[in-house]
């Protein structure tokens, strides 16, 4: 059963361009080289610009953590990301299905 991430990040002002471009990185790696991962997507929210939606399919938890050891989560995601996010909610969700 595939399992759903659903993450926001805010940006701290100021930080909002080094986290878009993280995010344009990210992208094509998780898709590159994570087979586990069958969907990464990155919104921008409509209501307000500097608000992402992260919208991720996995396969199983064990996808989900190996795409947290990932070097390219590690780096665009805990060091380049993290530590410029006033706010940063990760949920995950399995289907009712």
């Amino acid at each position: 059963m595939a399992l759903l991430v659903v993450a926001k990040y805010v940006p701290e002002p100021g930080a909002e361009d080094v986290v878009e471009q993280a995010l344009h990185k990210m992208a094509p790696e998780v898709r590159r080289h994570e087979e586990g991962c069958l969907s990464y997507e990155v919104s921008r929210s409509t209501d307000d610009p500097v608000v992402y939606l992260l919208y991720e399919r996995y396969r199983d938890q064990a996808a989900i953590d190996a795409h947290r050891g990932t070097p390219h989560y590690q780096e665009l995601i805990q060091r380049t990301i993290a530590p410029r996010l006033r706010e940063r909610i990760i949920e995950i969700y399995e289907p009712l299905e």
